[in-house]
């Protein structure tokens, strides 16, 4: 008998007006996460993209004011080019891999997310949904880069 599991997962390709080292300094730095990041006060993130080393940083509800606390930890760093990290709860050891490949295209950048262990959809108003809404901002804080 052959039982065959697949593993939930899901990717959003977006082309990036903006030179691959400014998204990356996008991802990597913690201030210019705190810029596009839902709802995620500077002082709440702690990120060092090495491998190896443990990020966090805590999404806020602004209506409730409850918390959200999100880390990981970093799998795979080839500077300017890939991000590989854990995400979800900072203690969860069986949490979600994002992959994150960019790729030059002269001065603008493709970005691949990819998020292996949570399905998403378009219109699922949870993971996918709020990683692309994420991007919208993402992408509107780069054209302020130029």
């Amino acid at each position: 008998m052959n039982h065959s599991t697949s593993v939930p997962e899901f990717t959003i390709t977006r082309t990036l007006n903006a030179r691959r080292e400014i998204v990356w300094r996008a991802w990597t730095e913690e201030q210019e996460l705190a810029a596009w990041l839902p709802s995620t006060p500077l002082e709440s993130i702690t990120f060092n993209a090495r491998e190896g080393e443990r990020y966090q940083y805590t999404m806020v509800n602004n209506k409730s004011g409850e918390e959200y606390p999100t880390g990981g930890k970093f799998l795979e760093v080839v500077p300017m080019e890939r991000l590989v990290f854990t995400w979800g709860h900072p203690d969860d050891p069986h949490s979600p891999v994002a992959t994150l490949t960019l790729n030059e295209l002269g001065n603008r950048t493709e970005m691949i997310f990819h998020l292996r262990g949570v399905a998403g959809h378009s219109g699922d108003q949870y993971f996918y949904d709020g990683w692309s809404g994420a991007f919208d901002t993402l992408t509107k804080h780069l054209l302020d880069q130029k």
